[in-house]
Parts: structure tokens; sequence; C-alpha cells
């Protein structure tokens, strides 16, 4: 896949084909030509990944909408495969903001990207129902005035929030279904109830589910026997890099111990990686 209209009609089909499809989430050019070289399909970006890696916390505001257009143009130009964009809220309160947004994350090379209804506000942290399904319909007015497919999700991130309403929350993903957005995504929930739930409310409109938290039990396979189309681990990946190389570093601070650095990768075989 070559070219834009390539990528984004492929990661369309994605959503289109029978069965559940795993979207991994590099946080850096790196770790996509890793992820590119064991068949996954398509990437998407992390917010939280990039934070770390930066030396910032995940926060609304932590990083630019600069910043993260720049390591999502990083990520696109690695592999040939479709990138989606963790958008965050759109990086503006008003619905041109996410209209905007889509509109320079297509000209870098996206294909797709998720916009939140969370304000980044602590006293108010969820954009009013109104507003929010304002702000999905400019969003998704971008994507259709484009010469490529763009696949939009819409995030409901009550359960992110200290909000585990779950009939809000559906209410939520069914009016951004209704206004337009392509797929429909809650981060948090955990339970099997929930989510089958909340895929039978907006069918047919594939859903994205977070995995990699400890909350949630279910495995891939009974995900995609409750309907799930599509799963992402936001910051898992970038946490096990991360959790593995600050427990080495703590075991050879602490101790003097070389154990666990000498569980690295071999340097042949990621150098060979990179040559690809």
């Amino acid at each position: 896949m070559s070219t834009q209209v390539e990528r984004g009609e492929a990661f369309r089909t994605l959503h289109q084909r029978d069965g559940l499809f795993v979207l991994p989430n590099p946080w850096d050019a790196g770790s996509a030509k890793m992820l590119a070289t064991l068949g996954f399909e398509a990437l998407a970006t992390t917010s939280a990944g990039l934070a770390f890696s930066l030396g910032r916390c995940d926060a609304e505001g932590a990083v630019s909408r600069e910043e993260a257009l720049a390591n999502a143009r990083a990520i696109v130009e690695a592999t040939p495969l479709p990138v989606a964009a963790d958008l965050e809220n759109g990086y503006g309160d008003e619905p041109q903001h996410c209209a905007e947004t889509i509109a320079l994350a297509a000209q870098i090379g996206l294909v797709g990207g998720s916009i939140e209804d969370a304000t980044g506000d602590a006293r108010s942290p969820i954009y009013p129902l109104e507003l929010a399904v304002e702000r999905i319909r400019a969003a998704v007015a971008m994507a259709r005035s484009l010469p490529f497919a763009f696949t939009l999700a819409a995030r409901a991130e009550n359960y992110l929030h200290g909000r585990p309403d779950l009939d809000d929350t559906i209410k939520r993903l069914v009016a951004y279904a209704e206004a337009g957005a392509d797929v429909l995504y809650a981060p948090g929930l955990t339970t099997r109830e929930e989510i089958l739930t909340l895929v039978t409310a907006v069918a047919p409109r594939p859903v994205n589910v977070l995995v990699g938290s400890p909350s949630l039990q279910l495995s891939l396979d009974e995900l995609a026997e409750l309907g799930v189309k599509r799963v992402s681990l936001g910051s898992g990946l970038a946490r096990v890099a991360y959790g593995a190389f600050f427990q080495a570093a703590q075991e050879l601070a602490a101790r003097g111990s070389l154990v666990a650095t000498g569980q690295a990768m071999p340097f042949e075989r990621i150098n060979n990686l990179f040559k690809i």
C-alpha cells in the first residue's frame, strides 16, 4: 500500500470483514516497524505512549497537537501500513477545532483517528451531549470531504473520568453513530454484559474495545464472540517496554545485577528488524 487512498481503503475494509482485528499502538517509528514485521495489518498512535516518551504525564494538554501530529507522521512514514491516530479531544472545545484536527491529520498521511468527549477540565470532565455530538458531526463532515476513506472513531470517556454510567455512555455513542461516526469506542468497559450491551446498541457500527487492563478478563476470542470488531491496547505495549527497562535499570542500580539486562533482545536481531 503506497498511497493514502490505498491505505484508507484497506483500513476501512478491516472494519467491514468478518471477525475481530487487533490495532496495536506503537509510540515511535521503531516500535511501528517492529509491529509491522509481526504481520499486523494496521497501527494506531497512543497519546499516553507519546507522553511517556517525552517524559510527561498523560493529561489533556500535556502534548500539543503539533507534537502529536509530528509523532503520527513518523509512524506513518515508518511502514506501509494504514495508521489511525489518537486525536484526543480534537485539541479544542469547539466543533471547528475537531474539523481542523481531522484536516491536519489527513495532511500527514493518517487514514483514521478518534475524537473523544473529554474536556480536559477536572471540574467538568465530559462535554454536554449536544456539544459533544456537534463536535463529532464536524469531524465527520471534514472526514467525508477528503479524497480518500478516513475512518473516524468517536469515544465516550465517562468510565475514564469517574462516571461509570453505562446508560449515558450508550446514549452518547448512539448519538455519535447517528452523527456519522464510523467506529464507537468506550474505553474502560470491563464486563461481558457492558460490552455486549454496547455492541448491540450501536449495531451494525463496529465497536473498539481497549484491552490490556487487568480489569478486563475477557480473551480476544471471547470479545469476538460478543461482536467486538476491533481491539486496541492504548499505552499497553509502551508500558510493557518501559516496565522492562525500568526493572532492568532498577536491578542494576539497587543490586548491581545484570540478570535483567541479560534478557534483552539480541543486538543483531533488533538491528536487523530496522534494516527493512
